[in-house]
């Protein structure tokens, strides 16, 4: 399968748009006008097999431009506006990238491509001068896409994907949720985050759902972390969205605003929440609203979506079983292995592997159902010798509603400590004493938080979380070294 299937449109019923973004609805023959026109005008600009990178807002073009660089044979470079102009430069000369698709042509100079061609549509191709000659890696051959996640501050780590892997997570998502008859997905989050850009516009496509993505300000989401419930439950009730993808921050949110019963939630049928681990009080919490919430499991370098929970196969606490077309066993240690096929990373060899060894510890209940235990290299040994995954204590923190993000510390300490972002700026220091007393009691006594101090929002703008909101942990500890100190100071408090 070189190319997303062709008889996919014949899916649609008269009338019912394949993409809108809220004001301007496309219907069959209009996407397949746009996917040609861009064809063309990559054929005429681009070498075969070439990388083009996007750097632009959700859009029906963001899709158009996707799905043309399947048609055209050619490698499609993501590059997600919450990367900084370092990130984005790292991103270009490492996979090569010969054009860009861009906005306004200021910021693709900025960039490098100084040469503009209008494509007919709201974004520029922009190229880089004699960019017909400009070599790029022999590798990305058969690649249809490279997704940057991970990494450190400077140097994120490109994930090389082939379309039909892209489009076997997609059809393995359609089969689990056609019974729903899900006729608008409203996509929530960044089309350069891999979960949106398959398990959204893909498995909609798929299924015949009109593909809803306005800018994402619309929906309630601006800079690299910033998300307004309220605007996004007026997005959801405007568009009548009957799907939607959120991460775990972004559902705690919608929980905090939403009263029982909100009309603007009615139109939902399916809520899959996933990139990090979800307290269970938020799940809980969400259901209590009315929101029809699955948490789900994946990686990149499985092409996302790895299991989910679905309507009629669910269980708390878990993720899901693994879809049809994976493959989940736990190593000896605990590990959990995915078979998904070589890992190919960018600058890299191929691995000969059919197992990942995807770094996340977990278990597989007597039915088939996969439980996240944590990260196996963020395991903590305290001070004692008892192990911990920090994200246990973390969930139990961030399942009181009152702390968005926590990160939790101790290494040989003879307690556990923690850095906490409070979940709106009105939280007192009492209130979060209060949330950590709450965490507590569902702890036992090695995994408690015994000490905490204040600390800033984790983002990918300033580098201390990746894109789907997981802390990167080593960097948090770096910059908070002096403040996590303070927190094993036996001197200056009392055990």
């Amino acid at each position: 399968m070189s190319s997303f299937p062709e008889q996919t449109f014949d899916r649609f019923p008269a009338g019912r748009p394949l993409l809108s973004d809220g004001v301007h609805a496309l219907g069959r023959d209009a996407v397949e006008e746009r996917i040609a026109r861009l064809r063309t005008a990559l054929a005429l600009r681009v070498l075969p097999g070439a990388p083009v990178a996007i750097l632009a807002d959700n859009s029906p073009e963001w899709l158009a431009i996707d799905l043309a660089t399947q048609r055209a044979g050619l490698t499609v470079v993501p590059l997600p506006l919450f990367f900084t102009p370092a990130q984005w430069q790292h991103v270009i000369q490492s996979s090569g990238v010969q054009a860009l698709f861009c906005a306004d042509a200021a910021q693709g100079a900025a960039l490098g491509f100084t040469e503009p061609i209008d494509c007919g549509g709201p974004l520029l191709l922009c190229q880089r001068p004699a960019a017909r000659s400009t070599s790029y890696p022999a590798e990305l051959e058969g690649v249809q896409k490279v997704t940057f996640t991970s990494g450190t501050t400077a140097a994120p780590k490109g994930v090389c994907l082939d379309s039909a892997q892209q489009w076997e997570v997609a059809h393995a998502l359609h089969q689990g949720l056609g019974a729903l008859g899900i006729e608008r997905h409203l996509c929530l989050l960044p089309f350069a985050v891999l979960l949106e850009n398959i398990a959204g516009p893909y498995t909609a496509l798929l299924s015949g759902a009109t593909t809803i993505c306005p800018p994402l300000a619309e929906v309630g989401l601006s800079g690299a972390s910033g998300f307004d419930p309220q605007r996004c439950l007026d997005a959801i009730a405007r568009y009548q969205a009957n799907s939607v993808i959120l991460l775990p921050q972004m559902l705690a949110a919608l929980v905090a605003a939403a009263a029982p019963g909100d009309p603007r939630l009615a139109s939902l049928r399916f809520v899959a929440v996933g990139g990090a681990r979800t307290p269970a009080r938020i799940l809980a919490a969400a259901r209590a609203r009315g929101i029809p919430v699955f948490e789900g499991y994946g990686l990149s370098e499985c092409c996302s979506v790895v299991a989910l929970n679905l309507p009629g196969a669910l269980r708390e606490g878990s993720v899901g079983r693994p879809l049809a077309h994976r493959a989940v066993r736990i190593a000896g240690d605990g590990e959990i292995e995915v078979r998904c096929g070589a890992a190919h990373y960018l600058g890299q060899p191929r691995s000969e592997g059919e197992w990942l060894a995807t770094g996340d510890l977990g278990r597989l209940d007597a039915d088939g159902y996969l439980h996240i235990d944590g990260r196996k290299k963020d395991i903590l040994i305290t001070g004692y010798g008892r192990n911990v995954s920090p994200e246990w204590p973390e969930s139990a923190l961030l399942g009181t509603g009152l702390v968005a993000q926590a990160l939790v510390v101790g290494e040989g300490q003879p307690w556990l400590g923690a850095l906490l972002v409070p979940a709106r700026a009105d939280i007192t220091p009492a209130q979060l004493q209060e949330a950590v007393d709450l965490a507590n009691r569902e702890l036992p006594d090695y995994a408690q938080v015994r000490r905490w101090a204040p600390a800033a929002p984790f983002t990918p703008a300033n580098g201390l979380a990746t894109a789907n909101g997981r802390p990167r942990r080593p960097l948090i500890q770096q910059q908070y070294a002096d403040r996590i100190a303070t927190l094993f100071d036996q001197t200056e408090h009392a055990s």
